[in-house]
């Protein structure tokens, strides 16, 4: 009698493939709105990198409002899939348009709080007044595209959750373009154009985020149920939808605005160590879209494991996910050590000066320092999705308050400032904040995963004949 050999899901062709097959195309559409920042980043540093802290800056009040309603959102992909995975996918349309009118009302209510309140802001924060008003002025373009960001957040959530990320890869990439575009016109000056520099940047930005929102509601009324009459709601279903991700919204606040808020930090250093060490967070946030769609696939496979009440599913999906992580991370560190000096070429011209410091020679030993952030980085994200996916909502959530807060905020001040480290110091504070909270949540979804669910029963071995 021959037993047929069963092999973890880590090691098995048909999961892997599965995981790839969602993720990469998640990837890269995630690397599309990370592109596009970079991109941003790029022109601007090539034309007005004085005006790079501008931008930065900007970014506490917007990614903290873009993280906690990302967070919020997160039960559009979760409930979406789940439903997919027992076969009830044609009644996902309610979950979109729960969605879409959260975004509407939240969206508006955020908006105008960031345009009255960005002045005093940063002038509280101590920045000089050029400083101050430059950086409230690209608050408040951005802050025009805010509604923006979170309906493409619902619609590009839910075409993944029923497995279309083809179409989210095609439409962001689309948004690439257009960014590009606007970037040159409005802050390199092509075509003739006035050369707005920051400002320049916040439009592109907002101008391509309206942009987007057009392509994905004509993608998701054209290809899923979203519009369709669906199926009466459980009672619970609405709470629940939002409950999910509650700890995800804390945990977004938390490591967004953790990160962010090191910008203000490096600002009050010198706009010159702003400029350095914003560009290296730049070079570690586009590798982390990877691990975003490594997080966002396997979440969305766990959650139809989840969905199937199937523990064993649950667990391998996890641990794939984790294995996964750890080699795309050590691969991207190895990639960003290697061309440390080319990526900082990219980023910015080689005389290029900031209160007097020469920015390219500083730039690059701390882009290949960042090379061992990376993987740390990745790991914490792909576990603490996996976790939520299950709903283990909130020791996640501790973990990123404990790690990007409390840890990393006052260690980038003692090493940046205190210690006289500036850049390169504030990225021995990440890494230490990173490395804390990636073997932490890596742990504990060892942990606690599908420990809420019965093992799913092995069908009988059936004896080989042949």
């Amino acid at each position: 009698m021959r037993r047929r050999r069963v092999w973890p899901a880590w090691a098995r062709p048909s999961d892997i493939a599965d995981l790839l097959r969602l993720s990469g195309p998640i990837a890269v559409s995630r690397a599309a709105m990370m592109l596009m920042g970079l991109t941003d980043v790029i022109v601007l540093g090539q034309n007005a990198p004085e005006e790079v802290p501008f931008v930065l800056n900007s970014w506490l009040p917007i990614g903290v409002s873009l993280g906690l309603t990302m967070g919020l959102l997160m039960g559009v992909s979760v409930l979406t899939a789940e439903l997919a995975g027992i076969g009830q996918g044609k009644d996902t349309g309610r979950i979109f348009r729960r969605g879409i009118r959260f975004s509407l009302w939240f969206g508006v209510i955020l908006t105008v709080v960031i345009f009255l309140t960005a002045g005093p802001m940063f002038r509280l924060f101590g920045f000089d007044e050029s400083v101050a008003s430059g950086t409230a002025s690209v608050t408040r373009i951005l802050a025009l595209g805010l509604i923006g960001h979170m309906l493409t957040h619902v619609a590009g959530s839910y075409l993944e959750a029923l497995r279309r990320p083809l179409i989210v890869t095609a439409i962001m990439y689309a948004g690439v373009l257009v960014n590009l575009v606007i970037d040159l016109a409005v802050v390199a000056g092509w075509w003739g154009m006035p050369k707005l520099g920051a400002d320049g940047v916040a439009i592109a930005t907002t101008g391509t985020r309206w942009f987007l929102v057009v392509l994905f509601l004509v993608a998701v009324w054209k290809m899923t149920p979203a519009f369709n009459p669906s199926g009466e709601a459980p009672a619970d279903e609405g709470r629940r939808m939002f409950s999910v991700g509650y700890g995800t919204a804390v945990s977004n606040v938390a490591e967004w605005g953790g990160f962010n808020s090191t910008f203000i930090i490096a600002t009050l250093i010198s706009t010159a160590v702003n400029t350095i060490y914003g560009m290296a967070i730049h070079v570690i946030g586009f590798c982390f879209m990877a691990f975003l769609g490594l997080g966002t696939a396997t979440s969305v496979r766990v959650a139809e494991a989840y969905g199937r009440k199937n523990a064993d599913q649950v667990r391998e999906a996890s641990r794939l996910g984790i294995i996964a992580t750890l080699l795309i991370g050590v691969l991207l560190g190895l990639l960003v050590w290697v061309f440390s000096k080319q990526l900082a070429s990219i980023l910015i011209r080689s005389d290029a000066e900031v209160a007097g410091v020469a920015i390219h020679a500083a730039l690059v030993p701390i882009i290949g320092f960042t090379s061992l952030v990376i993987v740390f980085d990745g790991l914490q994200n792909v576990a603490s999705m996996a976790m939520r996916a299950q709903n283990v909502i909130w020791p996640p959530t501790f973990i990123h308050l404990g790690s990007y807060f409390l840890l990393m905020l006052p260690l980038t001040w003692y090493f940046g400032m205190e210690r006289g480290g500036g850049a390169m110091g504030m990225m021995q504070a990440v890494l230490i904040a990173s490395l804390v909270a990636g073997i932490a949540q890596t742990a504990l979804l060892e942990s606690k995963a599908a420990r809420q669910l019965k093992p799913a029963r092995r069908p009988e071995k059936v004896p080989d004949r042949t």
